[in-house]
């Protein structure tokens, strides 16, 4: 089915709370829609979502939207969905980096092309393995009584038993003992991760990842600057809690250069930081032929982009650290009529065609943003 049209929406939606990063409080999350057609009526939807602006990446909201309509649609207008892989090197040779953009406008062409051929997106990456997914939960308050009563609720509702805490702001001292008090809290009932979000110098993770093994987490993400492959690599030789990597995996290049020194022994993927699923699929290849580990990460999706992250990692083998597919139950409102199910700890991954979620328009354009 030929694309005929493509059109690019910045959406803000508000959030349930403020939800805190090390560079970025989040209280109004920014995602970017992108609208295919063809023929028959039908469209592909695809989705980035974006942190705090510039904050985050280089690619605001407002530069995608510019960059998709100005240099990226006139090279997939005319073109055959189902050939979306020959699209994406055709885009890739003529637009350098980009990589939101790319993801944006690459998952609505393949929504498109399951879409018109009746099958669920996961059929045109060799089919489903997994039926549901781990689903981290992300425990952000800052207070420790309040995350400790919030853990506790998320595991009697058989909701999440994957927690994660953003440590990247305040005294490193007070946050790793505000950690080891929620795992102290949860015991063996949970498994009680750190994100750090590249906040601390080598100094400082030397310290605080020793306390943290010794006191149980399981999970240290993205402790050092992504540029200090090296010293990421020091890290994760020294302690046997796992090191992932996340902000250093920003292409399929970067996964091969952090595989070569082991940077990291577990991978964060995220198909917007390395250009689209296609591109995931081969960081995914990547990591396995290295022995690395592999974890679901998100940007905060809506239930749109969470849908099409866990389509493709619902095709992976092993997504041994599960996912954090938790967007959607982060946000006051929905821009879909159906929605994303969690329970018994895991989120169903969508079956219907193409991404499997049906677009609630008079949202979308309610919550478009006019630049």
């Amino acid at each position: 089915m030929n694309i005929q049209s493509l059109d690019v929406f910045i959406v803000d939606l508000p959030t349930i709370r403020p939800h805190q990063l090390a560079m970025h409080t989040i209280v109004m999350q920014t995602i970017v829609l992108v609208r295919v057609a063809g023929g028959d009526g039908l469209e592909g939807w695809g989705e980035v979502a974006t942190i705090g602006g510039a904050s985050y990446s280089e690619e605001t909201p407002e530069a995608i939207k510019v960059n998709i309509e100005k240099y990226i649609k006139p090279l997939v207008i005319g073109e055959d969905a189902i050939h979306f892989d020959a699209i994406s090197t055709k885009v890739n040779r003529q637009v350098v980096r980009n990589t939101f953009a790319k993801a944006a406008v690459e998952t609505a062409i393949i929504d498109l092309a399951a879409k018109a051929k009746g099958v669920p997106a996961y059929e045109l990456f060799g089919g489903q393995i997994h039926a549901s997914l781990p689903v981290a939960w992300t425990l952000a308050s800052g207070d420790t009584k309040r995350d400790i009563e919030e853990a506790r609720e998320c595991l009697k509702a058989k909701r999440h038993n994957i927690f994660k805490l953003k440590i990247g702001i305040g005294d490193p001292k007070r946050n790793v003992s505000h950690v080891l008090a929620i795992k102290e809290a949860v015991g063996d009932a949970a498994s009680v991760r750190v994100d750090v979000n590249q906040a601390w110098d080598e100094t400082t993770a030397l310290y605080c990842i020793e306390a943290l093994e010794d006191g149980g987490i399981d999970l240290i993400e993205q402790p050092l600057p992504a540029w200090n492959k090296e010293a990421m690599a020091r890290l994760t030789s020294k302690f046997k809690v796992p090191i992932m990597a996340d902000e250093s995996l920003c292409s399929v290049k970067d996964s091969y250069q952090v595989a070569k020194i082991r940077a990291g022994n577990v991978f964060s993927v995220k198909p917007a930081q390395v250009g689209g699923l296609t591109a995931t699929k081969k960081v995914a290849a990547i990591a396995e032929a290295a022995g690395i580990s592999l974890y679901g990460g998100t940007m905060i999706e809506s239930s749109l982009g969470t849908a099409i992250s866990a389509q493709l990692y619902s095709t992976i083998p092993e997504m041994t650290y599960g996912t954090e597919l938790f967007g959607p139950l982060l946000f006051t409102d929905t821009i879909t009529l159906n929605s994303i199910v969690y329970e018994d700890f895991q989120m169903i991954v969508p079956r219907g065609p193409g991404f499997g979620m049906e677009m609630d328009k008079e949202k979308v354009f309610h919550y478009t943003r006019e630049l």
